[in-house]
């Protein structure tokens, strides 16, 4: 890794944020929320230490499960907890046509290192919405253990849903988002058909007859922190996770985990403000710092891609064959429009339809 990517320094920061504007007091503060585990660490290591140290302003790094409904009961109550929220894009869609989000100004965001205008660094996606700047690409995949999972590896999405192929029980987080697209799949809809056909009452019917289907074997989990550890215990012999926390598992502690991408569902993740923060000010220049050229790349220590594309050459060479972006021939994109649209409706089927 060339030098001159790698160093970092305040000047370069207030060149292009401006050191006047960034200056802050020692009591100054910021609620930043995102999703702890494996993801957290590395934000905690590549951004919100570096934030702290070179701008003055403390940090309340705090995690939570997603959706929508904290967020929601917070603006409607005028009760303001969290000021930047680290959303996934399925979620963003939502969370930003029911006004729970500011608009965020592109103009914070400086050039990336080599001197590319903002708007040309980012991947299109990543400032798609307004009221939010993407800072990673990941996916939700499945894994399994080698020392567990008896004498027939799992190699595809179909295989998640065949406990007489492979018994044991599957971990899944409890929500429908990917859960729907996945039982659809393995009921034999192409990606490409997925989100038309659960679109309808006909095909919203299929994908829960699907999940019946596996119901009785499924573990339920609320957060991605949780699922290694599911797998490492033997809690399930199939789990459900971000790519990056099998990753992080298989890097850093040595697991027999092996991840399958066959059926991974991709997406962004972004970083969002929530409406009404009484620190909107300080929450951009959270952003703009944390989505530079540096920051991002060093997502790629949990297999995460960047979404600059000044951040790439600065990432570690080891991790390119485990980014999502490796394997966009045997996923698809998350529909965050449709999710945005059918979200809170099937999520009430989702519930209920746990409940039987």
């Amino acid at each position: 890794m060339a030098r001159s990517l790698t160093r970092f320094s305040t000047f370069a920061l207030a060149a292009a944020m401006g050191m006047a504007s960034f200056t802050a007091a020692a009591e100054d503060s910021l609620t930043v929320v995102s999703w702890g585990g494996a993801y957290g660490t590395a934000q905690k290591k590549h951004m919100i230490d570096p934030f702290q140290k070179d701008s003055g302003i403390k940090v309340l790094f705090e995690d939570y499960s997603g959706g929508v409904a904290e967020m929601k009961a917070q603006v409607e109550s005028g009760n303001i907890q969290w000021d930047v929220v680290d959303l996934e894009v399925i979620d963003l869609e939502r969370a930003c046509s029911e006004g729970l989000l500011e608009t965020i100004p592109r103009d914070i965001l400086p050039a990336g290192v080599d001197g590319k205008a903002a708007a040309d660094d980012f991947i299109p996606e990543a400032l798609s919405n307004e009221c939010a700047v993407g800072n990673i690409v990941w996916s939700v995949v499945f894994a399994y253990n080698k020392n567990t999972i008896g004498g027939t590896p799992a190699a595809s999405i179909n295989d998640f849903f065949d406990t007489k192929k492979i018994p044991g029980k599957r971990a899944m987080r409890k929500r429908p988002q990917v859960n729907m697209e996945w039982a659809l799949l393995a009921d034999g809809v192409a990606p490409a058909e997925v989100y038309e056909v659960l679109a309808t009452p006909e095909g919203q019917a299929r994908a829960f007859a699907k999940l019946d289907s596996l119901k009785k074997d499924i573990v339920w989990f609320d957060s991605w922190s949780q699922a290694p550890q599911l797998l490492n215990d033997g809690g399930a012999v199939l789990v459900q996770s971000a790519n990056g926390r099998f990753y992080d598992a298989i890097r850093q502690e040595g697991k027999p985990f092996v991840i399958v991408w066959d059926g991974h569902v991709y997406d962004l993740d972004a970083w969002g403000v929530l409406k009404g923060s009484p620190k909107k000010d300080l929450a951009f220049k959270f952003i703009a710092y944390a989505t530079q050229s540096k920051p991002l790349a060093g997502m790629s220590d949990v297999a995460y891609g960047p979404t600059r594309k000044s951040s790439a050459p600065m990432m570690d060479p080891a991790a390119a064959p485990h980014l999502p972006t490796a394997h966009l021939d045997k996923g698809f994109q998350a529909g965050s429009e449709f999710w945005a649209d059918y979200g809170e409706s099937l999520g009430e089927k989702f519930n209920e339809w746990l409940l039987k």
